[in-house]
């Protein structure tokens, strides 16, 4: 028999645990018999991730930027205890983390249907992908314990100097907070990412924030969302006959709940 031959190689980025285990197993009985691979490899095992100061999780990325491809298995964000157990630097950020950040990446989930194995929703009939944001929000936050009574606020200095402050909490005793940013760049290429996969597919997109409690953070997502829509894909919704539309996030899912599903959400 004939192998197919790989012309582009694909990034190949080996995980932790069992996975290397499956994943080599998925190489030698399911590919490698049929496809002469090319692969450029990169090792994420945290031992690697670790010797090479997780550098090796950023080259990857970067290969995966240049060849637009990879196949990435399961890896360990390490918690205090994995520290001890594999003898880290430090405790390591998240790989998926660091890979989508770079990428400016969206991820799209979307469920396998298999016969004979029923939804708990008895009415979900057709796939829901779900599709989220990879850039930002808490893969990017900052955190702080609070010891005792305080103020924290947000602040943002311009180049110019000047400051422009938000009070976040005025503590009277220990607690903690987190800081999130987001930027209108990748928000766009979000927002593209989702309706150029809605016209790939045929199905109708949905978004839904909680805009009215964050008037500014979900609301600036909404307003690009939109604002993209009508200036560059209403015309070709229309022609593919999808819809695009928001709502409220406690209107989405009353609405999942009672679809038959075979939408991107």
């Amino acid at each position: 028999m004939t192998k197919i031959k790989m012309t582009t190689p694909i990034v190949e980025m080996d995980g932790d645990e069992m996975t290397r285990i499956l994943w080599k197993m998925i190489k030698d009985n399911l590919l490698e018999p049929f496809i002469e691979l090319n692969t450029e490899y990169y090792d994420l095992g945290l031992e690697h991730r670790n010797e090479t100061d997780d550098q090796v999780t950023v080259d990857s990325a970067n290969a995966t930027k240049k060849y637009k491809v990879a196949v990435k298995c399961a890896t360990i964000t390490p918690n205090g205890a994995r520290m001890k157990e594999y003898h880290l630097k430090e405790m390591w950020k998240s790989p998926n983390g660091t890979i989508r950040a770079i990428l400016d990446g969206t991820v799209f989930r979307t469920p396998i249907v298999v016969k004979g194995i029923e939804p708990c929703v008895r009415n979900w009939k057709k796939p829901i992908t779900i599709a989220r944001h990879a850039y930002g929000d808490v893969y990017k936050g900052s955190e702080l314990k609070i010891p005792n009574a305080g103020k924290v606020e947000l602040v943002y200095t311009a180049k110019d100097g000047s400051e422009t402050r938000e009070l976040v909490h005025e503590f009277e005793g220990s607690g903690i907070v987190q800081g999130m940013h987001n930027v209108d760049q990748s928000i766009e290429s979000f927002a593209r990412s989702c309706f150029n996969y809605a016209l790939d597919l045929k199905q109708d997109l949905w978004f839904a924030t909680k805009d009215t409690i964050s008037k500014k953070y979900d609301h600036t997502f909404k307003d690009i969302f939109q604002d993209i829509f009508d200036a560059e894909y209403q015309e070709k919704f229309k022609e593919a006959g999808i819809t695009y539309f928001y709502t409220l996030i406690d209107d989405a899912v009353a609405r999942v709940m009672k679809s038959e599903g075979g939408y991107i959400w």
